[in-house]
């Protein structure tokens, strides 16, 4: 029957950028776009603890993180589309499951399932492209998919307040579902297999340990991990508070949306310093820079709001707007230090880079979620317990990169 079908052409240059972006854009819209529900479901699901709320984001990208070890291999030994399709099946059983979950651990697990389907577009998705172009045009098809990818944390929290304001906030799962429907279908209709089955490798947990090993016995390695890790910690921190900042400490839940907008647009020129910068400092430089100034700057405000040193706000917003540009700076930072340490720790591995790639990815997200959580937990009414965490965690990755 197979053999009756005319074979799949390879796709123009936009469209197959345009497929790529959707495939990044998953990770950003499962989570951004459930900002604005957090509120709806700490009521329902844990009225007592509403902080907890805040551990959908985490569970979602520790299942993320885990997922990202195994995406890769699997794709080298199954194929690139049938890894993102089996992903986006695990990731549209877990939003089912989140739709109809009655408490908040069944929910968290659903976000996990997410999460761990999540990782095949991630992952796979890069292996795609690596597949069909390399070089300076490789970088150039990433680059335009990233540029459009970050549009999606500008758009994600608006149109989930949307969909929350139409249809409640059990409907944001079903957006969910049809997110990654339209992207896999689109995948599994017009873009061929880029693996031939002469070129996959058999799916064995020799290599996998053996990967681990190598790339774990370089100092360099274990370094960047343990820096991505902190980067990480501080960005998901962030990311898991700014909602209950933003609507309970500063009366903005309404606006929220638009303020994230801005915080993403602005945070995301920090990919085009990166570039135009980065050849000229150098990666090690460039990162040591970065998370010296994310330190002083986030000392200087948690000193700032631990003798309350802002005027009243009723003569103007200056604490408000001190926390907005404090935010910005740390989505910045993320583009200032993540994808120099990636490309640092890779240099000696480029033998196993894909592999390499899964472990550094995977380890660094895992571990960023066991310090990020108790941060958000720690939530207060007020910035101060972010900022410290987020202070804690630059500083350290300072002195981890000193030793880089």
């Amino acid at each position: 029957m197979s053999h009756s079908l005319p074979p799949q052409r390879a796709l123009g240059q936009t469209e197959f950028v345009a497929l790529i972006a959707m495939l990044f854009a998953t990770i950003a819209f499962s989570i951004d776009a459930m900002l604005p529900a957090l509120p709806d479901i700490a009521a329902e699901l844990s009225p007592a603890a509403p902080n907890n709320a805040q551990l959908i984001l985490t569970s979602f990208v520790f299942g993320m993180g885990v997922g990202t070890l195994f995406a890769g291999p699997l794709s080298d030994s199954f194929g690139r589309k049938t890894v993102i399709v089996g992903g986006a099946l695990l990731y549209c059983a877990g939003a089912l499951l989140a739709y109809v979950a009655p408490t908040l651990e069944t929910m968290l697990l659903a976000r996990v399932l997410q999460g761990l389907g999540a990782a095949g577009p991630r992952v796979v998705a890069l292996a795609l492209v690596r597949d069909v172009h390399s070089g300076p045009r490789m970088a150039r098809i990433v680059s335009f998919a990233m540029m459009i990818f970050t549009l999606v944390p500008a758009v994600a929290p608006l149109l989930g307040q949307v969909i929350i304001a139409g249809f409640g906030w059990r409907s944001i799962f079903l957006a969910f579902l049809m997110f990654s429907a339209i992207s896999v279908l689109w995948l599994v209709i017009r873009q061929p297999e880029t693996l031939p089955q002469a070129k996959r490798r058999p799916f064995r947990a020799a290599p996998l340990w053996a990967a681990l090993r190598e790339v774990l016995a370089l100092r360099s390695i274990r370094l960047s991990i343990l820096a991505q890790t902190l980067a990480f910690a501080a960005l998901f921190g962030t990311l898991s508070s700014t909602q209950q900042l933003f609507d309970q400490t500063y009366g903005r839940a309404e606006t929220f949306p638009l303020y994230f907008a801005l915080i993403a647009v602005v945070a995301g020129t920090s990919s085009l310093l990166n570039a135009a910068v980065v050849m000229r400092l150098g990666m090690r430089r460039l990162v040591r820079i970065s998370f010296a100034t994310q330190m002083l700057v986030s000392a200087a405000f948690v000193l700032a709001f631990t003798l309350d040193l802002w005027p009243a706000p009723e003569v103007f917003p200056v604490e408000f707007l001190a926390y907005l540009v404090w935010t910005i700076g740390v989505f910045f930072m993320i583009g200032t230090t993540v994808g120099n340490l990636n490309a640092l720790a890779l240099e000696p591995v480029g033998h196993i880079a894909g592999m390499a790639a899964s472990v550094i990815g995977a380890l660094s997200t895992v571990f960023s979620v066991a310090l990020a959580a108790p941060v958000g937990l720690a939530f207060n009414g007020t910035a101060l317990p972010l900022m410290i965490g987020v202070t804690l965690f630059s500083g350290l990755a300072y002195l981890v990169v000193r030793r880089l």
